[in-house]
């Protein structure tokens, strides 16, 4: 359920980038915020603790536009890559509207794809929720190198459900914000059904209004690409970091930011 204030009119949407440890997931989110104009996209931070130094949350609000009269916000972040920060895998979890997991398509990678799905689906059971009823969009990564775990085999090995799929390169930009853009078709009708009470029908009427919600969140995407390609793009990442004493205090500063973008 995402975080809404109804005195400010304001939506914060948490999207959650899961997946193996270096397939692209900083990546994705470093491509976004660089390529976004500055209007368009919040401050880029870095939050570990001094037992897990490579742990990091990226919290990127990125304006998304309106949802009726509520301005709304995406939030994304990334899990830490490595498996043994389990704990802290399943905190950022916690409250995510959707979830982009994000695959290295290299076949020696194959296994770490499926132990961190597997990890996905059971952090899921801890805050009980189905992986099947999650907005759920797959990104293919590393696409433009050699040695390649077929599409067919990604789809039969973790894409029962059929959840949209995004072949990419995040390091090029390509398929990045196709994703961000598949996250959101999926996402904003579930909002509108959870908070606004819009049920989306099979009929043709309903359908043809949630594809315009969809065409609506692609179209904004496009149009910030297209504003942001007449900027110089900064190589060098402008990242805040925060150092915090545990993890328990890495929630209570996430929470805390929500709450001060919700009342902004």
């Amino acid at each position: 359920m995402p975080n809404i204030n109804y005195v400010t009119k304001s939506l914060a949407i948490k999207i959650v980038y899961y997946g193996p440890g270096l397939s692209g997931k900083t990546t994705n989110l470093r491509y976004i915020y660089q390529h976004l104009n500055k209007d368009s996209r919040g401050e880029f931070l870095c939050m570990e603790t001094p037992t897990e130094r490579t742990l990091f949350f990226d919290l990127l609000p990125v304006k998304a536009g309106m949802i009726k009269e509520f301005t709304t916000h995406f939030h994304l972040m990334t899990v830490p890559g490595q498996v043994f920060y389990e704990a802290s895998r399943r905190s950022v979890l916690k409250g995510a509207d959707g979830i982009v997991f994000v695959a290295d398509s290299q076949v020696p990678l194959l296994d770490a794809n499926l132990e961190n799905f597997d990890g996905l689906r059971k952090n899921l059971i801890e805050h009980s929720r189905d992986i099947n009823l999650v907005p759920l969009v797959f990104q293919y990564n590393k696409r433009d190198l050699d040695n390649l775990i077929p599409v067919e085999t990604f789809s039969s090995l973790f894409n029962s459900m059929g959840a949209p799929a995004v072949e990419a390169s995040a390091v090029n930009g390509r398929g990045v914000f196709e994703t961000l853009s598949e996250i959101a078709q999926l996402v904003v009708p579930k909002i509108r059904e959870q908070i606004f009470w819009e049920k989306v029908q099979t009929d043709m009427g309903d359908e043809r209004k949630r594809m315009e919600v969809a065409m609506s969140h692609e179209s904004l995407v496009k149009q910030q690409r297209m504003s942001a390609s007449n900027e110089t793009v900064d190589k060098k990442l402008e990242m805040t970091r925060l150092k915090f004493k545990s993890l328990n205090d890495v929630e209570k500063e996430i929470d805390k930011l929500q709450e001060e973008f919700l009342s902004s």
